[in-house]
Parts: structure tokens; sequence; C-alpha cells
């Protein structure tokens, strides 16, 4: 299987349990590994593969429009749009808060969803 990648996609998220996350944004990364459908274009049409631009800007909006009580809740919508909106056969997700507790850089999760074939 051929995989595409994105790598440090960062946005500002409402994502946290506590009263506080409700109102002010946090700073996600995003890593993403993207399986591509069927076999790897020979074409060099965009059109026969996953346009890197059109999934930030989904990821992008469908983040601005949610809030989230966990970022294993966050990975698992960015993963589900990823394999329903772009046929990805498999995906895997990285999220993680930066510098969300005190000596700590980066905090999250990766999922993986789909089959890697």
């Amino acid at each position: 299987m051929d995989i595409i990648f994105i790598s440090e996609l960062r946005l500002d998220v409402l994502v946290g349990v506590y009263d506080w996350e409700s109102k002010v944004a946090q700073k996600v990364q995003i890593d993403l590994e993207i399986g591509l459908p069927g076999r790897s274009p020979q074409s060099d049409r965009l059109d026969d593969t996953i346009d890197y631009a059109a999934v930030v800007s989904r990821i992008e909006a469908r983040l601005a429009e949610n809030r989230f009580g966990l970022l294993e809740s966050l990975a698992e919508q960015v993963a589900q749009l990823i394999v329903s909106e772009f046929r990805s056969p498999w995906v895997r997700v990285s999220v993680a808060k930066l510098a969300a507790l005190k000596n700590v850089k980066r905090l999250g999760i990766t999922i993986e969803r789909g089959s890697r074939q």
C-alpha cells in the first residue's frame, strides 16, 4: 500500500474536559499517514490520488465546527473523515496538545483505522 503523509498540521481547537478549555482554543498538532485507495497512481493526475490540500481544508473546517472533550474523539473524527470522504482504506492519525502540561512538550494519542493491505 502506498501512503501519503501530512506532518505537523497545527490548528487552534476547542478541546478538553475542563471548563476553561471550552472557551479557549488550544494549539494541537496533527500528523497523518493516509493509505491510497487502489494501486499507486501512474497517471500523474491529481484526480487519481488523494489531494493533500483538500484533506487539510476539510480537517480545518471540521475542527472549527466542533468542540471536543478528548483528543481521542478528535482523532476519531479526523480518521472517519479521511476514510469516508477520501475513500482511504487505512489511516493513522496522531493528535497532540502542545505544552498542555508543565514540563511536557507534547501529549496525545495515535489511532489507526481501516485495513493496511
